[in-house]
């Protein structure tokens, strides 16, 4: 490899990791900003609200198109965690 060549291909690197640190403040940036709402979140779950909700939908109750994946506990159970281990 040339003087060039290992200059240029350093430069490549540098310029994926600032990318990629930029990227990553921005995503950080955005879940500090959620925070509240991860907040609410984590009250709904298993909350009284929440297993109503849960009752309705193995019932039936629900319209057939309603987005549901917050009544599944694997999945918000999962995501609050993740969040969680962010310790924002």
């Amino acid at each position: 490899m040339t003087q060039i060549e290992r200059i240029e291909q350093m430069e490549k690197i540098l310029d994926s990791l600032k990318e990629a640190i930029a990227q990553v403040n921005t995503a950080i940036s955005l879940l500090r900003e959620l925070g509240a709402q991860a907040m609410e979140l984590d009250e709904y779950y298993g909350s009284p609200e929440w297993f109503d909700d849960l009752k309705a939908d193995e019932n039936g109750l629900l319209p057939k198109g309603l987005k549901r994946g917050v009544l599944s506990e694997d999945g918000i159970y999962d995501v609050l965690n993740e969040y969680k281990s962010f310790d924002l």
